[in-house]
């Protein structure tokens, strides 16, 4: 089916939903404020899908910004199922790919950003080896780095102008700090991940031509989870839409800010949002979560936003537990009585449709713990994961995983998305076509003759770095961390590591290749969904933290909500007795009225 058939066919899905439909016809810039559950996602690839097809010729295309590398891979893989293919005239990726890829890498010497030649990105130990030094240099001596890592990063997202009154009076030490810590980054002949968006927004603030240069290239600019992405983010479009001309296609909800502590402001979305030449869609109906589910969550937000469950939603169900003892018996509890108990209410459903989400992921040790002690697998997407989620490597890692587990046999996946991800992220030295060649041969002949879910982890993996990510790696200016990421995790699996025995087979995929449980900390939860959701730990000293401000306070009420809203069938929310989030008090006291 051609990309034209496949979006219009989808588009007979938006037709019954007014606002899935308004955001589809508009013609200008667009704004879609979407709910949880709204088919924001549906709606925004069926649209990108049309513009491509109807208001961009070629070889011009489309960029797509989003919050991290699994929202993009959602994207993908949405785009390719209506026959878009990322690549060439499509960028799907983060803000700090945007950056890099499309402004740093082709014009940092011509638009005069001052870095270094043969500048790379740092790694993590290398970032903070640079901080190290920095503390050094402002304070006379060494500090915990932990103390101002977050503020420092904070103070560089947040305030743009450095020849402002904001960059100094604030905080003058961070300002030093972040000045001496750059230098030191650009003495290593670095960058690291908040650069990237500052030196794009400088360089396109002081180059017009460099605006003109993108719009030739994306005359639209499509933007998802707008509330996430922060002061940098919202400079850039104020620039490339509402000044060079891009068409600017945005998706947010103010609701589900959750990010404040990186620099995320709701407001921006909330100002956008209220331009005169922006056409504001709203998306009202909750095709995710049951009825009761959704009328309790307008409770958990503390604001009605007017949203109602779609026609034929099931009912749904809110369960409150109040249990004593600490963490590790609490965690008993649930997994020996409240996760069978549900899952014998519905017995089609697996583990694999279960998460338990909890504030922090100290918490969910208590959890991990337990499941393993009594043989049930889980998936941890949280700081205590095997490894960070969020890696580009490392997801790529788990599809060449999933092939040699039998997606060979049964094309899911399929090789040539493989290969497309695996070029994709080995971009920079494979745009000649021998290049290309070379990486694909190398590929298929390394996964063809690995096709065996029983091996070890540590075999399989060193077969493939040997033969494919170290010869294709060393001209990659970006990925350096994500080989410091993909060796730290091969040091746990290596014989003597904590994780000696797993083979291939126990690889992490997108937690749907294995049935198993979700372990995942609120923040990491955002953007999935669940038939049935323990959201475990919601006690006072976690939700909000004792002391936070008012913005503190309102942004862990909506960490509650977004938590709330995972569920599609069964919300369980679990608080330690005498001692609960006071927001659970308020789904009590709905529950005791309905």
């Amino acid at each position: 089916m051609s990309s034209r058939a496949a979006y219009l066919r989808a588009s007979a899905e938006l037709r019954d939903n007014p606002g899935q439909w308004a955001a589809y016809e508009s013609e200008g810039h667009c704004v879609v404020l979407a709910g949880p559950g709204s088919g924001k996602t549906r709606t925004l690839t069926i649209k990108m899908a049309r513009m491509l097809a109807e208001d961009v010729p070629e070889p011009r295309g489309i960029a797509c910004i989003t919050y991290n590398n699994e929202c993009a891979r959602e994207l993908e893989e949405r785009l390719a199922s209506l026959g878009v293919e990322p690549g060439g005239r499509v960028f799907v990726g983060t803000i700090h790919s945007f950056s890099l890829t499309q402004v740093i890498l082709p014009y940092a010497k011509v638009a005069g950003m001052g870095l270094p030649d043969q500048f790379r990105v740092a790694t993590r130990s290398e970032s903070a080896q640079s901080l190290k030094d920095a503390i050094v240099q402002v304070f006379g001596g060494p500090r915990d780095l932990r103390e101002w890592e977050l503020p420092m990063s904070h103070h560089r997202r947040t305030v743009l102008n450095r020849d402002s009154e904001a960059w100094r009076q604030k905080r003058e030490q961070l300002a030093d700090l972040v000045e001496a810590f750059e230098a030191q980054l650009r003495r290593r002949a670095l960058i690291d991940f908040d650069d990237m968006p500052l030196l794009a927004v400088r360089a396109l603030r002081s180059n017009p031509w460099l605006q003109r240069a993108l719009l030739a290239k994306y005359p639209v600019l499509v933007v998802d989870e707008y509330q996430d992405l922060g002061a940098a983010l919202h400079r850039m479009v104020l620039g490339l839409c509402f000044s060079a001309g891009m068409r600017l296609f945005a998706v947010g909800d103010i609701d589900q800010s959750i990010y404040g502590f990186t620099g995320a402001r709701p407001s921006l979305l909330k100002s956008l949002s209220e331009r005169e030449d922006v056409q504001t869609v709203p998306l009202r109906l909750n095709y995710r979560c049951g009825n009761r589910i959704v009328a309790a969550s307008r409770v958990a937000l503390g604001h009605d936003r007017d949203y109602e469950a779609a026609k034929g939603a099931k009912q749904g169900a809110v369960f409150i537990h109040r249990l004593g003892g600490r963490y590790e018996e609490q965690a008993a509890r649930l997994i020996t009585q409240f996760l069978p108990q549900a899952l014998a209410r519905h017995p089609t459903l697996s583990y694999r449709d279960v998460a338990v989400l909890y504030p922090a992921a100290w918490i969910g040790d208590a959890v991990a713990n337990v499941a393993a002690a009594v043989d049930i697998a889980y998936l941890r997407t949280d700081a205590n994961a095997l490894y960070p989620r969020n890696s580009r490597l490392m997801q790529w890692l788990e599809l060449c995983g999933q092939w040699c587990c039998g997606g060979w046999k049964t094309g899911s996946p399929r090789f040539s998305r493989v290969l497309r991800d695996g070029r994709r992220l080995f971009s920079e030295v494979l745009s000649g076509e021998a290049a290309s060649l070379d990486f694909h041969g190398k590929l298929i002949k390394c996964l063809w003759g690995q096709r065996d879910a029983a091996l070890k982890l540590h075999d399989w993996l060193n077969h493939l770095v040997g033969e494919v990510i170290e010869p294709f790696s060393d001209g990659c200016v970006g990925l350096h961390d994500e080989l410091e990421i993909l060796s730290e995790f091969m040091a746990k699996v290596a014989p003597g590591g904590g994780h000696a025995d797993m083979i291939l087979g126990s690889l992490a995929g997108n937690g749907g290749q294995l049935d198993r449980i979700t372990l995942s900390t609120l923040h990491s939860a955002k953007g999935k969904e669940f038939a049935v959701v323990f959201m475990f730990g919601i006690d006072a000293r976690n939700l909000p933290r004792p002391g936070s401000n008012t913005a503190q306070a309102e942004e862990a009420r909506r960490l509650f909500y977004v938590g709330f809203t995972r569920a599609k069938l069964e919300i369980h929310l679990v608080h330690t007795a005498g001692a609960p989030s006071s927001f659970i008090g308020h789904i009590q006291q709905y529950l005791d009225e309905a």
